[in-house]
């Protein structure tokens, strides 16, 4: 290192004018915030979604219904789906959730619900959190039990 290729360190020299430091800066006065009106004056905050006066986006559209927060949404099964695991050989007298996640059905933290659609020819126990009336019937007709988580 030698004189002609010193310079300072990285980010401790500011470049561009200096703004409201008198006005032989060019920059003073005003201090480049115009004459009056909100963003002039010290302590302006720009509210969340202003749009300079005009009606701001979220007032102009419409809303529509009522979106429950608190609603479970549960993944149905058909009995149709649970049939065709009994004929491939991948479930044989239970369903349990932990069968139904090892075959790819539903995620590990999901709800459970069996759905009435298909037909049910096979004797099961189907452990789950909710039936439909039909399937529970179907199950029962079956001669299988449904237990409810």
């Amino acid at each position: 290192m030698s004189l002609h290729n010193l310079k300072p360190a990285e980010g401790s020299v500011k470049n561009g004018k200096r703004i409201a430091r008198g006005e032989g800066s060019g920059k003073g006065g005003t201090a480049t915030r115009g004459h009056k009106g909100a963003q002039s004056r010290s302590g302006y905050s720009r509210k969340v979604g202003f749009e300079g006066g005009q009606m701001p986006l979220q007032r102009r559209v419409p809303k529509f219904g009522f979106k429950n927060r608190n609603r479970k949404e549960y993944v149905g099964i058909n009995l149709s789906k649970l049939q065709t695991l009994v004929e491939n050989g991948k479930v044989t007298d239970t369903v349990t959730l932990d069968i139904l996640v090892e075959n790819k059905l539903v995620g590990k933290n999901d709800l459970v619900k069996i759905l009435g659609g298909g037909e049910l020819k096979t004797k099961l126990t189907i452990t789950v959190h909710k039936f439909t009336a039909t399937a529970k019937a179907a199950i029962e007709a079956a001669g299988g039990e449904a237990v409810t988580l």
